[in-house]
């Protein structure tokens, strides 16, 4: 009675043994970092190691250390050096090409014998650890630009059916409508202000047979505001797609977006990712008119545009689209037959009849996938800060239609593995509407302030210590056994928190904090039976059996009714209330581990088998 066998002990011990040493990571704290990888799938190597070591020592920057791990580099700062950190940081993108991404980081300091065991720290939320974070910029120039576009196409089928206008120009932020005579131009008029009734026409602007159209103010601040929030969508979507816990996504001012990334350890991926605006066209191959001839003579065929493959190789594709990126309802990279990456496609309704139509019309044609791209970026010239606009348009693949096929579909050409994924990401999770600019980058400190965190551990600390006074006294040596318990108890939380790595926040900190109090409460309820038992055996084994055993179904009933609340909070909750959720429910998980069997072993190793007159308790 009152012994558990060899190998249950050693069990239990190296149980315990295992999360200390998974809790370990958790004293080590983060350094301030720089991350340069590749920006497309070039592997980095020491040579290029090498020329930033060099690029540092010639701008006598000061750093803790610099290595190449995982196909990028690693600067590290001590903690208090976050200038030099962010001034390393535009030395770097002035020196090293546009080939490289130079992201900020916070970089675990956790040692590599732990590393390579599988340790890794918690991840902490933003009002604890830090992250990333990013201001971006909605281009709305773009937005506006992409407006009048629409509104162009709008204008020439509303004044196609009755062959109204003779030419329509745009001329930036307006559009010029030439009429063939006096009677279409008054026709069209009345049209555009019957149909079109976000265009105004320019006061004092109209000639003799034209007209000066622009959008109304109105229409105007409507589309920016749509484009920021479809933006804010797309963005938490890629985020999500990325696997960042709690991130912070919201709108700042009319055409600014702010994103907190916590703990990101790969920001390169993240930045490229954000960034992006990618999108995808599908188009049918010019078969009918010479390529050369378009080449030598610079004139490209009515209704067909010369694009390019990557290697610069040219070809002539239709100017209808067929699909784009916006009828793409779901997107998955693979491998194909040949082990080739590939991305699956998934078109909507219209987009599927679409392609449904096509192939079955143009079987043993080509068609092309081109890979559209706009970015937008601020550079130096002649000492002013001014916006580099980029569009580039690459043709992914031009394979042969064997047969008809509708919203389902592959797309191979890939040139990487990692290529294939990110587009399918940027596909799944939508494109932006409009281009946005990273104008702030850096790495943040506790969204609460340090003062906040302090508290928030005192209160930890406070409650520990309070329950260890109040046991030692009030139960002797059963109380110390659930003074072990419960340290024991902590530190299982946070080796479970740091293995499953979920996001410990001031929340989950409370919910640590009232862990405690039920941890010590299942102790009180077998010491108090053990005592009830006493009292009617004179049997000091048999009463510290029955005290266990009896105590055990009002634990279970106790702790389980806690457990459902919390997952019904974690179901339904947000943000901080999951976090509270996930640490009060896996306390009470391992308060029952360490309260019943934790505390049950060393009780039989202090009583158990021995002739005992008078119990501790």
């Amino acid at each position: 009675m009152n012994h558990y066998s060899g190998w249950k002990n050693a069990l239990i011990a190296f149980f315990l043994l295992l999360s200390a040493l998974y809790a370990l990571p958790n004293i080590y704290g983060s350094d301030l970092a720089i991350q340069i990888s590749s920006a497309g799938d070039a592997s980095i190597g020491e040579q290029d190691l090498a020329t930033v070591e060099n690029t540092l020592s010639t701008n006598t920057v000061d750093y803790k250390s610099i290595g190449l791990s995982d196909n990028r580099i690693l600067i590290r700062f001590e903690s208090s050096q976050s200038q030099e950190q962010l001034s390393t940081q535009a030395l770097l993108k002035a020196t090293l090409s546009r080939n490289y991404v130079v992201a900020l980081n916070l970089a675990p300091s956790v040692p590599q014998w732990l590393s390579d065991l599988g340790g890794r720290a918690m991840s902490l939320g933003l009002d604890l650890r830090g992250g990333v974070h990013f201001l971006l910029e909605v281009d709305m120039e773009a937005v506006v630009a992409m407006s009048i576009d629409r509104y162009y196409n709008e204008l020439r089928s509303l004044l196609r059916e009755d062959r109204l206008y003779k030419g329509i120009r745009n001329e930036g932020t307006s559009l010029l409508v030439t009429f063939k005579s006096e009677e279409s131009k008054q026709q069209g008029k009345s049209l555009i202000r019957g149909e079109l009734l976000d265009m105004q026409i320019v006061e004092g602007s109209e000639s003799e047979l034209q007209l000066s159209l622009e959008i109304t103010p109105a229409a105007i601040k409507a589309s920016k505001s749509t484009a920021l929030k479809q933006n804010i969508t797309t963005l938490r979507n890629r985020v999500n797609e990325l696997g960042v816990a709690e991130p912070i996504i919201q709108q700042q001012g009319s055409e600014r977006i702010v994103v907190q990334l916590p703990g990101v350890q790969d920001t390169a991926r993240a930045k490229e990712i954000l960034g992006a605006v990618a999108t995808i066209e599908f188009r049918l191959v010019d078969e009918k008119n010479d390529l050369q001839l378009a080449l030598n003579t610079s004139k490209v065929p009515v209704g067909s545009k010369l694009y390019y493959f990557k290697s610069g190789r040219p070809l002539l594709l239709k100017s209808s689209v067929i699909a784009t990126g916006e009828n793409i309802t779901g997107a998955s990279s693979g491998i194909d037959q040949n082990n080739a990456p590939m991305v699956n496609i998934q078109l909507d309704g219209p987009g599927g009849r679409s392609m449904l139509e096509t192939t079955k019309e143009f079987i043993n044609h080509r068609m092309a996938v081109v890979y559209i791209e706009n970015k937008v970026e601020t550079v130096l010239e002649d000492g002013e800060m001014v916006k580099l606009r980029t569009k580039t348009q690459d043709i992914i693949n031009a394979a042969t239609i064997q047969g008809t096929f509708s919203n389902r579909f592959q797309v191979t050409g890939m040139e990487s593995a990692r290529a294939a994924r990110n587009l399918a990401l940027l596909l799944r999770a939508g494109s932006l509407s409009a281009p946005i600019e990273i104008i702030e980058e850096r790495t943040i400190g506790p969204s609460l302030g340090a003062d906040n965190i302090a508290k928030g551990f005192l209160s930890v600390l406070v409650g520990f210590a309070l329950v260890l006074v109040f046991m030692a006294w009030r139960y002797r040596v059963f109380g110390l056994v659930a003074n072990v318990a419960l340290t024991l108890n902590l530190v299982t939380i946070v080796a479970v928190l740091s293995l499953i790595q979920a996001t410990l926040t001031l929340p989950g900190i409370a919910g640590i904090v009232l862990t405690v109090g039920m941890a010590v409460d299942a102790n009180v309820l077998i010491f108090e039976r053990i005592k009830e038992e006493l009292k009617s055996t004179n049997n000091i084994q048999k009463a510290i059996s029955a005290g266990y055993e009896k105590a055990l179904l009002t634990i279970a009933d106790a702790n389980i009714t806690t457990l459902i609340a919390s997952i019904v909070l974690f179901s339904f909750g947000t943000g901080a209330i999951k976090g509270f959720a996930v640490t009060l429910s896996i306390g009470i998980i391992t308060s029952m581990f360490t309260a019943i069997v934790v505390s049950r072993a060393l009780i039989n190793l202090i009583y158990g088998g021995k002739k005992v007159e008078e119990l501790a308790i």
